[in-house]
């Protein structure tokens, strides 16, 4: 909601994954609210990062409209169910392009990535869990080809 926990982790890991895979896409994350704007993401969320080697430097914005423009954005995923609902409240017109990031994940893991901000250390790394998990099939799926070739079916 804030900008500051998973949505500038997924932006930072989608972006790794991109640039190691070649594929040119442009990623951005935003608030729904605005708690933080200008903030970079939140020293927990840095620190958990950075251990696994993601650097997250975007600081904390809040969506707009025009955000939401499908000739904008191709795809735009909201972290949890009211973010969603939050989402397709403030676009008008076609909100197809709004999806669920736990639609790109399997029945395992929640369909909300849950919010770490309030919880215990441990959570934050749950949420990278999620976004090492997710961002690959969502970039297959932005790229339209078999951009990975094979190195993700051992897992």
């Amino acid at each position: 909601m804030g900008n500051i926990c998973r949505s500038p982790a997924g932006e930072a890991v989608m972006k790794r994954f991109a640039q190691e895979y070649g594929v040119d896409m442009e990623v951005d994350s935003a608030a729904t609210q605005a708690f933080h704007v200008g903030e970079l993401a939140d020293p927990r969320m840095r620190s958990a990062a950075e251990a696994r080697g993601y650097e997250l430097t975007s600081r904390a914005r809040v969506v707009t409209a025009a955000d939401l423009d499908p000739k904008r954005f191709d795809l735009v995923l909201a972290m949890d169910s009211e973010i969603h609902a939050f989402l397709h409240g403030l676009r008008k017109g076609s909100k197809t392009h709004i999806r669920m990031f736990g639609d790109y994940l399997d029945d395992e893991w929640p369909n909300d990535v849950p919010d770490p901000y309030y919880g215990e250390e441990e959570g934050f790394g749950e949420v990278l869990d999620m976004l090492e998990e997710g961002c690959p099939l969502i970039m297959q799926t932005l790229a339209g080809e078999d951009i990975f070739e094979g190195e993700f079916d051992d897992i």
